[in-house]
C-alpha cells in the first residue's frame, strides 16, 4: 500500500504549506542540517523525489548544476515551480515513487519525509532504484520524522534500515534526534577529508 496522489492533493488544496515548512523553526533547522550533512560542496546532478512546495529544493538548487525534483501531487508541483521560478537549473515534474523513478543517473539524491507513506516493499524498491541510479561518487540522503502520526505505514528507523541493507551503500553520516533521523550514504565511502585529499 502507498498513499494515493488524491490524499496529498487534498492537503495542498486546504493549505499550500500543510507541514508549515516556511514558518516552522523545526523545519528550517532540519533543512539546514540536511544541507550541512552533504559531504561535497558541489554536485553535477541532483534528484529530490517528494519535493513538496520546494523549500528544500531552493537550497539544493544552490549546490547542484542541475536539480531534478518531483512530487506525486500536481498541486505540490505547481507550488514548487512557483517557488523556484527563474532558476534555469531546476526541473520539476509530477511523478509517483517508486514506480516512476526517472531513468537517469544522479550524484545527489535526497529523500525526505517520503518513505513512511510507502509500504516496506515499495521502500525497498525505491532504495534499490536510488542505489542503481547513484553514480560511483554520489551521495544519498534520507531524512524522516520519528514521531507517530496518523497514516504512517512504517517508522523512520525501519525506512532507513532499507537503505542500510544495500551492500553497495556506505554510511557517512548519521544524525539521530528524538524528532528526526538523518542518514547520508555513498558508494565510495569517502569522508569529506578523504574527498579533499587531506587523508
Amino acid at each position: 500500500m502507498t498513499f494515493p496522489a488524491a490524499y496529498f492533493d487534498d492537503l495542498y488544496r486546504q493549505d499550500d504549506d500543510p507541514w508549515d515548512y516556511r514558518a516552522s523553526w523545526y523545519e528550517r533547522r532540519k533543512r539546514w542540517l540536511t544541507i550541512a550533512a552533504l559531504p561535497r560542496e558541489r554536485y553535477r546532478s541532483g534528484f529530490e523525489p517528494a519535493c513538496s512546495n520546494g523549500e528544500l529544493s531552493a537550497l539544493l538548487a544552490q549546490r547542484c548544476d542541475r536539480l531534478y525534483a518531483c512530487d506525486i501531487s500536481d498541486h505540490a508541483v505547481r507550488l514548487a515551480r512557483e517557488r523556484l521560478a527563474g532558476l534555469p537549473n531546476v526541473t520539476i515534474e509530477p511523478r509517483a515513487m517508486p514506480d516512476q523513478w526517472p531513468d537517469a543517473s544522479f550524484d545527489l539524491i535526497v529523500i525526505g519525509e517520503l518513505c513512511y507513506y510507502l509500504s516496506r516493499e515499495a521502500t525497498a524498491e525505491l532504495a534499490r532504484r536510488a542505489c542503481a541510479s547513484l553514480t560511483a561518487d554520489g551521495t544519498l540522503v534520507a531524512c524522516h520524522w520519528r514521531h507517530p502520526f496518523e497514516g504512517r505505514l512504517q517508522t523512520a528507523d525501519a525506512v532507513h534500515a532499507s537503505f542500510d541493507a544495500l551492500p553497495a551503500l556506505n554510511r557517512l553520516v548519521q544524525h539521530a534526534e528524538h524528532d528526526l533521523l538523518l542518514d547520508v550514504w555513498s558508494k565510495d565511502g569517502h569522508s569529506v577529508a578523504q574527498g579533499e585529499g587531506l587523508v
